[in-house]
């Protein structure tokens, strides 16, 4: 059975992230931050499920005000749960939301760096350093604010979001997402910040698995031990959700890694946390059976013998069993048995299949990159997803991603073949890998455009 990473611990509000406390699990929600009365019941859904933690996107100042009315009338109703304010690309709304909220998340790639362009940029060293110093001379206010008013930060960085700058210099790599996080992380350390929590994530669950592991080693090495929060972005919904999901969280579960996690679907927030939590109750087993399943190997092929209650939580179990094994090529072929009356062959050979696509192995059906929504997104982000399956689902081997916003949108194509994503309120943009094709297209038009895309380059 693994031991689990000894880490810091945050204080966040009034519970504790890392050190001997338990794993944490939350969501985010998915209403305007404007709306009091939305994002109050909304919380509420995501408390009373199991959430820990909740999260609003601040993307202005006037978001991140209110963000007290929010906290007040949660409050007023007896709920004490920490809100988390999420923000990109304007460092001023940090640090008003660090007034008002128990939490920020700040996100490297965009907090100092202007927005993802793609564009190779060359520095000279001394060029380079002056960066740097842009980013303290933006941070160490924000600091202080936090620390005068008792307020956590999570270190946010997403593998579709690094600046240019980053790019540029260490390039689309896990060394580059990892540097992306320790330019913020050396800061925090030279103010005495501590209630700081750390998360890298990705779509591609190699991508986060492999980088992740590199940050710990990267924080060994200077001797940084701060708490680390796990996620795979963009998982989508469904059953491909939740595998997705279990391959790259559970991987690093069962290695003693993770203090907090979110499981990111786009599904209402609140679907989220008993997939958490279930996540987090079978690390004990799902170790286990990891072992067991490394130490069975023969002939290129992991043969897992697994049994539950009910369906969901056999796709989770075994996800989570071999997701690390399958992303580390100790097999690349699946064998799942099973002695439950809720599995027959036929399910168990669509779920191997599934478990090797989300470890990017073997591509047998549509690949979707859909992120879960928040208060950014201006458009039915799960009807469309809704409609653009429906049209591709036949697609094999097609990866389409379905985004709400430009935040991680543009980024996230570059692992897609198209990319539908939210340009503002009614407007989407259409990609083609990292090339926009099309702009501000209506939103009644945009998934007919979209389709019209895909028929055209396939014929």
């Amino acid at each position: 059975m693994s031991t689990r990473r000894i880490s810091s611990e945050a204080r966040v509000g009034n519970i504790g992230i890392g050190g001997t406390n338990p794993i944490r699990i939350q969501s985010m929600g998915t209403v305007n931050t404007n709306n009091t009365e939305g994002c109050v019941a909304q919380a509420k859904r995501i408390i009373d499920a199991g959430g820990e933690l909740v999260r609003f996107t601040t993307q202005g100042v006037r978001e991140a005000e209110n963000m007290k009315n929010i906290s007040a009338r949660l409050k007023a109703d007896g709920y004490t749960t920490p809100l988390v304010a999420d923000v990109h690309f304007t460092a001023h709304t940090a640090d008003v939301a660090a007034l008002y909220c128990e939490k920020v998340r700040i996100n490297p790639g965009n907090y100092v760096d202007p927005g993802r362009t793609f564009k190779h940029l060359e520095y000279t060293d001394e060029e380079y350093a002056a960066e740097l110093q842009k980013i303290e001379a933006k941070l160490v206010p924000f600091l202080n604010i936090c620390k005068e008013h008792h307020t956590a930060v999570r270190i946010g960085v997403n593998h579709g979001s690094l600046s240019d700058r980053i790019m540029s210099r260490y390039g689309d790599t896990p060394e580059g997402i990892v540097e992306s996080c320790m330019e913020f992380l050396r800061i925090f350390r030279r103010e005495q910040f501590n209630d700081v929590v750390i998360s890298i994530k990705a779509s591609n669950t190699v991508v986060m698995v492999t980088t992740v592991r590199l940050l710990v080693k990267t924080m060994d090495k200077e001797d940084m031990h701060y708490p680390l929060h796990l996620g795979v972005t963009e998982a989508g919904e469904g059953e491909d959700g939740r595998i997705k999901s279990a391959v790259g969280i559970g991987a690093l579960l069962t290695e003693g890694i993770g203090d907090t996690i979110r499981v990111s679907l786009s599904e209402e927030p609140e679907c989220e946390i008993p997939v958490a939590r279930k996540l987090v109750d079978m690390i004990p087993e799902c170790t286990q059976l990891r072992a067991e399943a490394e130490a069975g190997i023969k002939d290129d092929t992991i043969t897992l013998a697994i049994d539950a209650p009910d369906w969901e939580t056999l796709q989770l179990k075994a996800a989570m069993a071999v997701g690390a094994l399958l992303i580390d090529r100790k097999a690349t072929k699946l064998v799942i048995t099973s002695n439950s009356s809720i599995a027959s062959p036929t399910s168990l050979t669509s779920l191997a299949d599934g478990i090797l696509q989300a470890a990017r192995i073997k591509f047998t059906k549509t690949e979707y990159i859909s992120c879960p929504g928040c208060g950014r997104t201006l458009y039915n982000l799960q009807e469309t997803i809704a409609k653009i399956k429906a049209a591709t689902k036949d697609l094999v081997g097609l990866k389409i991603g379905i985004m709400g916003c430009i935040v991680n949108g543009p980024g996230e194509m570059a692992d897609a073949d198209y990319g539908y994503v939210g340009a503002g309120r009614g407007k989407i943009s259409l990609y083609k890998a990292k090339e926009c094709v099309e702009k501000n297209i209506p939103e009644e038009e945009a998934v007919e455009k979209l389709l019209e895309l895909i028929r055209k380059d396939r014929a």
